[in-house]
């Protein structure tokens, strides 16, 4: 006998952030997240909750938790878009079919009360968080920011009548000494028509965050998916990211002092995050200070340029910039994640540095 329940008080919410912590305790790869990150992203003060709302699921068999799953309305995706989508997230259940449909039908049956006819997910909760599945690249753990599952997963969600709405690459490049030539030809040209790149000034991080949410809003406008992020969204997100920002690895790309690109790599936290097993405790905080300096891998995070200043190099001159600062800090690698199945222009980049495509994830969808 499966039981649904809302997890809307203490202690089912506290069974809902817990589950994966017991489902994944064995697997190598999982990373714990912090589990305060988790309880601020689903309390009232994440600006998500402006235009949102998020109803999640613990599913049960004889009291034991045995999955969990997250319903969301999010009026700014119907409204931008056009269609009434609604999306699940938080997925995570143990090798049962049956769980599975549970939880999804619940998830159904609340989004249709929302009036949605169509069911989207993974998304923690949007695409500007986590998302997808992994379907490909169970070999290694992933990087900050990045989901990871067990592989059955994927045949939980079809067996569940899910099918596939859009694939999600992960690239990954080992350091190299230099780009390739034809990256500084055009960075000259571009220094000759006065494109300057810029560290981003840390001092002023609320002001550039401001300047980064224009620079985002234009260069993902036409993306599948993409929802415009809110000044309080970007805000609420700088404060987040501000602990493991490198200046020198955020830069800022200028033509004639107006910001036109702009390009953000991150240390791979999940590397301190694995020894954490998910609180930061004072100890915790020791912890978490040591293993940071031992961080050998980066996760590109972002790569953007504004409308009109596109298919001229920009993103080269920012990845030439970028490298100095790699090679400066000692890292070893880095992932560029994540790009749309159908993002060619990026992926050409990418393959044109060398970059190596080693992690797939899906998104689903179905009709309700």
């Amino acid at each position: 006998m499966i039981e649904i329940l809302p997890a809307n008080n203490k202690s089912t919410f506290k069974e809902f952030l817990h589950f994966p912590f017991k489902l994944y305790a064995r697997d190598p790869f999982w990373i714990p997240p912090l589990l305060k990150d988790i309880k601020e992203q689903f309390s009232p003060q994440n600006p998500f909750f402006n235009h949102a709302e998020v109803m999640p699921f613990i599913a049960k068999i004889n009291g034991d938790t045995v999955g969990r799953i997250a319903a969301i309305y999010n009026e700014a995706h119907i409204s931008f878009h056009e269609e009434k989508t609604g999306f699940f997230g938080f997925f995570d259940c143990i090798d049962k079919n049956e769980v599975a449909q549970a939880l999804i039908e619940k998830a159904v049956q609340w989004l249709r009360n929302k009036g949605m006819s169509l069911l989207r997910g993974p998304m923690n909760f949007s695409t500007n968080e986590e998302c997808g599945v992994l379907i490909e690249g169970f070999d290694s753990p992933p990087m900050l920011m990045m989901p990871y599952n067990f592989p059955y997963y994927q045949t939980l969600l079809e067996n569940c009548g899910l099918k596939k709405a859009k694939d999600l690459f992960a690239y990954i490049l080992n350091i190299p000494d230099r780009l390739p030539e034809k990256t500084y030809r055009v960075a000259r040209i571009l220094e000759k028509q006065k494109i300057k790149v810029r560290p981003i000034n840390i001092k002023a991080f609320s002001k550039e965050m401001a300047v980064l949410k224009g620079i985002y809003n234009s260069a993902w406008e036409k993306n599948w998916g993409f929802v415009p992020m809110t000044d309080e969204e970007i805000e609420h997100m700088a404060k987040k990211l501000k602990p493991l920002i490198v200046p020198e690895l955020s830069l800022m790309a200028e033509c004639n002092g107006e910001a036109v690109g702009f390009m953000m790599m991150l240390p791979d936290f999940n590397y301190v995050l694995k020894k954490l097993n998910g609180r930061l405790l004072p100890l915790g905080i020791l912890k978490a200070v040591w293993y940071s300096r031992k961080i050998k891998n980066l996760r590109l995070l972002l790569l953007g340029i504004k409308k009109g200043y596109r298919k001229q190099g920009i993103d080269a001159f920012l990845l030439i910039e970028g490298l100095k600062a790699i090679h400066k800090n000692g890292f070893q690698k880095v992932e560029f994640s994540w790009i749309l199945e159908d993002n060619y222009p990026i992926q050409r980049i990418i393959e044109m540095v060398q970059g190596r495509l080693y992690k797939k994830y899906r998104i689903y969808e179905k009709e309700i």
